[in-house]
This record gives C-alpha cells, sequence and structure tokens, in this order.
C-alpha cells in the first residue's frame, strides 16, 4: 500500500517536472515537493540509519561485557581468549605462552562466552 502510493506520488512528480507545452512552465505545489522529500528521508531512516544504530548499540554492548575467559575473533581474523579487560584494550591469549594486547574496536565479535 505504501509503495504503491509512493510510485504514483513519484511518477506524478516526475511527470510535473517535465517541462509542458506553456513554454516550461510547472504549476505544481512546492508543498507536495517537500511532503516527498521528507518521504524519502523517513524511508532512508527506517530502512538505513536507525539499523546502523541498532548495531553500534549492539556492538558497544557486546564489548562491555567482554569478561576473562570469553572467546573473541579480531577483525583481523585472529581466534583469542580473554585474558584481562582494560578501558580500551584487552590482553588475550592466541596460542600457549602467546599473549598479545587486542584494541577493543579491533574486536570482531564473541565467538563463546564462558560458561
Amino acid at each position: 500500500m505504501i509503495l504503491t502510493t509512493f510510485f504514483a506520488n513519484t511518477t506524478s512528480f516526475l511527470a510535473m517536472a517535465s517541462p509542458s507545452a506553456e513554454g516550461g512552465q510547472s504549476g505544481g505545489n512546492p508543498l507536495y515537493m517537500f511532503g516527498m522529500m521528507g518521504l524519502i528521508f523517513l524511508i532512508f531512516w527506517f530502512m538505513i540509519i536507525r539499523p546502523q544504530q541498532k548495531q553500534q548499540k549492539q556492538r558497544k554492548a557486546m564489548i562491555q561485557e567482554l569478561k576473562n575467559g570469553d572467546k573473541i575473533v579480531t577483525n583481523g581474523g585472529l581466534f583469542a581468549t580473554v585474558k584481562d579487560v582494560h578501558d580500551d584494550k584487552i590482553v588475550a591469549f592466541i596460542a600457549e605462552g602467546v599473549k598479545v594486547e587486542i584494541a577493543k574496536n579491533a574486536i570482531g565479535g564473541v565467538v563463546a562466552k564462558k560458561a
């Protein structure tokens, strides 16, 4: 229903924008154009901006909930086990006796939580 109305309004908007036989002047309502721009903004908001904000909140919560023993994967593809959590970085083991410091913004996700 909404998409049908959107496409009908878009086609009528495009018809208004085409030059007419009266010397290229169209008698369209400028408020109609602002309404269409508002509709396009709402579509972008619900299709792109809002889901991205939701993902950012989930990622921030995931990073704040990290604790000793969680298994993580970095953006570079390294799998590691969290040993210690600091303000802006974590200390993790990637193999027996191999300890690395990883920036929190380089964490791609949590593979498994410590039980």
